[in-house]
């Protein structure tokens, strides 16, 4: 019971930027000495490997539209790395059910705040100009940071922030769904467009 805090809000985290948090999680533990971070977290390969997919994300995620595909991509991937942080932290346990109940709200946590991210990316990508994505992913990579980073050291409030968080995303996305709507429609006609004219 006393993981739970900090795996809702790892999962929170992995669905806005997997990558991040096993960098950010894997280096506290690492060089911070924190119990609570699995060692398979602190490697070398695993920080190497996460440290350049986190370079490729911070600027893949600026860009907009290639922002959106990147979403497309990691609708998988997100989930599935939540999942892996939660049962590795649940892992200490022993018990085979824990850690299958801790992968599952990992999961099922990064599941429903990548939807979110997509969703306001897609909400995001309908304004003209680039420098709302910019602002917006580096407010992403913020909140990633100092929430995992409160997380390990302080797992109830960053779980009660992740919790808003996720809930303001929530409602974020149902008012901006019009604009949502709009860009799928003006992106089919363009599809359509360049199909005719082939």
């Amino acid at each position: 019971m006393g993981l739970l805090p900090l795996i809702f809000t790892s999962g929170w985290a992995s669905g806005i930027n997997a990558y991040a948090v096993v960098l950010i999680m894997g280096l506290l533990g690492r060089y911070d000495g924190l119990s609570t971070v699995p060692p398979a977290l602190e490697r070398t390969d695993v920080l190497v490997i996460a440290g350049v997919l986190f370079l490729v994300e911070a600027v893949a995620d600026k860009i907009p539209y290639v922002d959106s595909a990147w979403d497309v991509v990691h609708t998988v991937i997100r989930p599935v790395a939540g999942a892996v942080v939660a049962a590795l932290l649940a892992g200490h346990s022993h018990d085979s059910l824990t850690t299958l109940a801790a992968a599952a709200l990992g999961g099922g946590t990064a599941l429903a705040s990548h939807l979110v991210k997509a969703g306001v990316r897609m909400g995001v990508n309908t304004s003209p100009e680039p420098f709302s994505n910019i602002a917006v992913s580096l407010g992403e990579d913020v909140s990633v940071a100092g929430l995992v980073t409160l997380a390990l050291f302080h797992p109830v409030p960053a779980a009660i922030i992740a919790g808003a968080l996720l809930l303001a995303g929530i409602l974020l996305v149902l008012f901006t769904l019009s604009r949502i709507r709009r860009f799928l429609r003006r992106r089919r006609e363009r599809r359509a467009a360049r199909a005719s004219m082939a």
